[in-house]
């Protein structure tokens, strides 16, 4: 009797094993068949690179267009100048006022209506249009945040308010400035995962066209994953500068 039930046992055992080998190495080939169908085939992990490099692309060439176009509306704001004021507040009320992806479409359809081959030249333009009312921002309190009395000494040093300003009034207001500059490219490069709306191939759009082809999410996750790798890297780096300028603060 007990040798019967040892071996019942071990019969049951080994059909377990079995089982269990074979629910594994089923798992392993769908796998792998889900990652070659998705990523390999037709080399689509190239489709995804290349749509990688475009949205880098347009990040940065609207990250810098962006600071261009804040620099330019900050100064109109602090010129003294009515005119000048105006206009900056009202560009800034209306970009802030009114959704991005909205002004993608407007821009694509008006100004740039009947152009070939501009999608990411449309998206450079767009989001550094929208960036730069952020960035006006930005910039602006930073300068506003250096006390009012390092003004007023450079003045009594006999600068001009030009001097004053690139000499004592901005090194201090980068400090402030930087980090939240910073954290602003990574909103930017967040936000530019919906310049597909005007046929641009970035990594969401091709990500998409993938998944239609193949229906399977596999290629959503891989974009997230790479979304999320990039803006880890960046805010790392951002942690680490904020670091730094608080220790300068310190000394």
């Amino acid at each position: 009797m007990v040798i019967v039930t040892t071996l019942t046992f071990e019969v049951y055992r080994a059909m377990f094993a079995y089982g269990l080998h074979n629910y594994f190495l089923n798992l392993y080939n769908n796998a792998s068949a889900m990652l070659y169908q998705n990523l390999i085939a037709y080399d689509r992990w190239r489709m995804i690179l290349d749509g990688l490099v475009i949205t880098l692309q347009i990040t940065a060439g609207a990250a810098v267009l962006g600071i261009i176009i804040g620099l330019i509306l900050t100064f109109m704001r602090l010129s003294g100048i009515r005119v000048l004021e105006l206009f900056a507040q009202v560009y800034i009320s209306v970009i802030r006022g009114t959704p991005v992806i909205t002004q993608l479409l407007i821009l694509n359809f008006t100004i740039f209506a009947g152009m070939r081959g501009v999608g990411v030249l449309v998206g450079i333009v767009g989001f550094g249009i929208n960036s730069g009312a952020y960035v006006c921002e930005i910039i602006r309190a930073g300068i506003l945040s250096v006390d009012k009395g390092q003004s007023e000494a450079g003045r009594s040093l006999g600068l001009s308010s030009r001097q004053t300003m690139s000499y004592i009034v901005m090194p201090q207001a980068i400090k402030n400035i930087i980090p939240t500059l910073a954290n602003e490219s990574i909103i930017l490069f967040k936000e530019t995962s919906i310049v597909g709306i005007i046929g641009v191939a970035d990594i969401t759009r091709v990500s998409q066209q993938i998944m239609s082809r193949t229906f399977n999410v596999t290629p959503m996750f891989v974009a997230a994953i790479i979304y999320f790798v990039i803006v880890a890297v960046m805010t790392f780096f951002l942690s680490r500068l904020e670091k730094k300028l608080r220790e300068s603060d310190v000394r």
